[in-house]
């Protein structure tokens, strides 16, 4: 028996399927690329609010050591070398609550602002501080020689 001529030997692939294919694949890369360029974005992010929390922990810390020494109201503003804008604000409270003892009980709220391409981030930090109250003419702690 001959093969008869209108059956076609298939082996391979035809020209549409290859096109298919390829566009197919050409959509999943390019959905894997925007997915790991957002991951590197967020990535980014993360690292500078991490960077931005050390650096107000340690402003913080040098603050409250400062509060111990000094123990007043007040606030300001500063810009650190590399950019970064801090407001710090001391005030005591719960006055009613802590007039008759002899420490006062203070605040200390600290923001931190930067500015990430056209957005403004910022990050509070705030706690509360125990310290000895002053007497009024000396600077001495109350119940000092």
């Amino acid at each position: 028996m001959k093969n008869s001529g209108n059956a076609v030997n298939k082996k391979g692939f035809t020209l549409l399927e290859v096109l298919v294919a390829l566009a197919v694949m050409a959509i999943a890369v390019t959905l894997l690329l925007q997915l790991f360029s957002a991951d590197l974005r967020a990535v980014s992010r993360a690292g500078d609010v991490t960077w931005v929390s050390v650096k107000a922990d340690a402003g913080l810390k040098k603050i409250l050591d400062e509060l111990s020494r000094s123990p007043v109201a007040a606030s300001w503003r500063e810009v650190t070398e590399d950019g970064y804008r801090m407001d710090v604000s001391i005030a005591e409270v719960l006055m009613e609550r802590t007039d008759n003892l002899p420490f006062k009980l203070m605040e200390v709220s600290l923001t931190v602002g930067w500015t990430e391409g056209r957005k403004e981030k910022s990050l509070l930090l705030r706690t509360l501080k125990m310290v000895e109250r002053m007497a009024p003419a000396e600077g001495r702690p109350v119940g000092s020689p």
